[in-house]
């Protein structure tokens, strides 16, 4: 049997799978990414490979995002010390950027997140996420949004609780609220900095315009939106301001919902329940065009002798030095294949090659159903 803590060790994917349900709310449809089961033989470092930084956060390359290990998208419970087991070999394997919210469960994540790294907290970045109209002590969502200044503090001692911790390094807005200026979201956030609660602070599938008020506000630390090589939307506008004002840009679902692990063939149909069936871009006929980028990312990975999902983080961080990816799992070998994609290197000739595959592949179908979408790129109320 491999040993999963060494770190040489050969990894890579044959076969994944997932199962999602969408919950009565757009805010239960956000609330993870899953990844599940591989084995192939791919030959990189199974640990991380340098740091980086986001605005003036120095983080591990690539991070964990901590999304589906209390209830996975088909209602399953992953046993919880294999939770904590995967986030202390993270750490173990060079992982210093743990990523998660309080909608993820909601609030049973942080709780994981919170137990997993308690032997080095301090040694770690931990971020968390308010935005949605939950109860912080019960965890009931509420419907709809809710970022006034007054429910932001009480959910950040909530998660402060959860996380055992002290101070939130990094504290992101899930989704702008349209009925609250971000002036006052930002002067709430920089209460709780002067208190020592939060350390940085970003935002999550924000309008431009809104992100630059915000950082012309209190300046923002890192931007977290939906980029991958299925969805570049962020390369239009975010990712050009991020590159104008110094902010780090920190991808969700990287791996584009598993898309990416070369596990999905034309033939593959989704059960019900399955966040992808309602997301057009997997749509049957979507999918078999969509295909293309599939293949294109396997052929490199045989070509760099690495696994399909290591191409994609590969891609991700070669875009730019700022851009730290947070592909999630329940896996412990999973966890190891993801990371091991920070060792992964494209030459220039390699990466203009690689960049222009990519543009000519045009992705067909929306990338979320058209509720949850809704959510994303809107701008919050001007302030009077």
């Amino acid at each position: 049997m491999r040993n999963l803590n060494d770190s040489n060790m050969k990894i890579g994917i044959d076969r994944r799978s997932f199962l999602g349900t969408i919950g009565a709310s757009a805010a239960a449809a956000l609330a993870g990414v899953l990844s599940i089961s591989a084995v192939a033989e791919p030959s990189v470092q199974a640990h991380i490979s340098g740091r980086r930084k986001l605005g003036s956060l120095e983080v591990s390359t690539v991070g964990l995002g901590v999304q589906n290990m209390s209830r996975k998208y088909e209602t399953t419970v992953p046993y919880r010390p294999e939770m904590i087991d995967i986030l202390r070999a993270a750490y173990d394997h060079g992982v210093t950027f743990f990523d998660t919210a309080e909608a993820y469960g909601p609030l049973e994540c942080e709780r994981i997140l919170g137990e997993g790294i308690a032997p080095f907290r301090n040694k770690v970045v931990i971020t968390s996420k308010f935005g949605w109209n939950i109860d912080p002590d019960t965890g009931r969502f509420q419907m709809g949004l809710n970022s006034k200044p007054d429910h932001i503090k009480r959910a950040v001692e909530g998660m402060l609780k959860r996380l055992r911790t002290d101070r939130i390094d990094l504290l992101y807005q899930h989704r702008v609220d349209p009925q609250v200026p971000i002036e006052d979201v930002a002067g709430a956030v920089k209460d709780l900095m002067a208190e020592g609660k939060v350390l940085h602070w970003g935002l999550c599938e924000m309008g431009p315009n809104t992100l630059r008020r915000a950082h012309a506000a209190l300046p923002v630390t890192a931007v977290q939106n939906e980029y991958s090589m299925l969805w570049r939307g962020p390369e239009e506008v975010v990712i050009p301001i991020c590159q104008e004002l110094g902010i780090g840009f920190v991808p969700w679902s990287p791996l584009g919902v598993q898309f990416l692990t070369g596990a999905i063939d034309e033939s593959t149909r989704f059960a019900p329940g399955d966040i992808r069936s309602a997301e057009p871009r997997f749509s049957p006929e979507n999918l078999k065009h969509n295909l293309q980028l599939v293949k294109l990312v396997k052929l490199w990975a045989e070509r760099k002798q690495a696994a399909p999902v290591q191409i994609a983080l590969a891609w991700l961080l070669a875009q730019k030095p700022w851009i730290v990816p947070i592909p999630g799992t329940t896996q412990m070998a999973h966890m190891i294949e993801n990371i091991a994609g920070s060792s992964v290197t494209f030459s220039q000739d390699e990466l203009h090659e690689l960049n222009a595959s990519v543009s000519s592949i045009q992705i067909q179908g929306k990338r979320l159903p058209d509720g949850v979408l809704a959510l994303s790129g809107v701008e919050a109320a001007p302030k009077s």
